[in-house]
């Protein structure tokens, strides 16, 4: 089998967007140490998330209002300054 680099093609990957990050993949995808996510969720501060099974997700619309939240929060406590 030919090296992805030959081909063109990356190894692993469905062709599919990822509509949802697991838990792992969140805090990869956002710089972030799981201990990071759990105390953020402790104090309400985390994503929202959904249960899957027995999977918890975090979907990429809830990453982003996220993102947006922290956001707004940091320019809030700038502007208090």
């Amino acid at each position: 089998m030919a090296r992805g680099e030959v081909t063109g093609r990356k190894l692993g990957v469905t062709g599919v967007a990822p509509m949802a990050y697991s838990i792992r993949q969140f805090c990869q995808g956002h710089n972030i140490s799981v201990d990071t996510y759990f105390r953020m969720q402790r104090v309400g501060s985390g994503p929202v998330t959904m249960k899957v099974g027995g999977r918890t997700l975090i979907s990429i619309e809830a990453a982003a209002a996220w993102r947006r939240e922290r956001e707004s929060d940091a320019k809030a406590s700038t502007a208090a300054e």
